[in-house]
């Protein structure tokens, strides 16, 4: 391949090396006097955190604790009737319903002649549990809900498989603890008002039209 002679006479051609040296550092560079630069915005920050300067967006857990919504798909609960047994009738709807076959059912029958089947082994395993709540959606007997509790740490495989007994602990009868469900009593009066309106307006809109009729041409 032959070379241009012009090419050669350009500015900086020949001059250029013809094999890499490294680049000399700086005396600074030498003594990592760039690094304070870095560690001035860190110390800066940090004392501003402790001294409360600025407002912080993370929190002190778990000591301090997030608001989440009502609607917060956390931690699943079995819900009791009122003698303390568990609501479920092992239909196997929350376990056909789950996209992750998370939820294993072993149902028996029920002691009370009016209540077919209960589960005698009800199992969620919670590594393949999505959070998707299709269980408490398929449940024709509001038997499982969610709860806003989100402390879900494992140290093995058979603690994420959450048992019977770990489902109906006593902490979910609180109300703040609850999560996504089919009801929310606490919108019962806004939804109250909503049809209260939309009633309203229905019963305007047919006086409209009656006294429009009624007007003669």
């Amino acid at each position: 391949m032959s070379v241009d002679p012009r090419a050669l006479e350009l500015p900086g051609v020949r001059e250029h090396p013809q094999r890499p040296e490294p680049r000399r550092m700086t005396l600074a560079e030498r003594l990592y006097l760039p690094l304070l630069s870095g560690l001035a915005v860190t110390i800066r920050h940090m004392v501003q955190n402790l001294l409360g300067l600025r407002q912080r967006v993370t929190i002190q857990y778990p000591e301090e604790r997030r608001r989440y919504s009502h609607r917060y798909r956390g931690h699943h609960i079995l819900t009791t009737r009122p003698d303390g047994s568990v609501r479920c009738v092992a239909c196997y709807l929350c376990a056909t319903a789950c996209p992750a076959e998370c939820i294993h059912i072993e149902a028996g029958e029920h002691p009370d002649v009016n209540i077919e089947k209960y589960p005698v082994v009800y199992e969620i395993d919670m590594l393949r549990c999505v959070f998707c709540g299709y269980c408490v959606d398929a449940c024709p007997e509001e038997a499982i809900i969610m709860s806003n509790n989100y402390d879900m740490a494992y140290y093995s495989r058979a603690q994420s498989i959450v048992g019977k007994a770990d489902l109906m602990k006593p902490y979910t009868i609180d109300p703040d603890n609850l999560g996504y469900r089919p009801s929310y009593p606490e919108e019962d009066a806004q939804r109250a008002q909503m049809r209260r309106a939309a009633v309203d307006l229905v019963a305007a809109a047919k006086a409209k039209t009656g006294s429009g009729a009624a007007t003669p041409a």
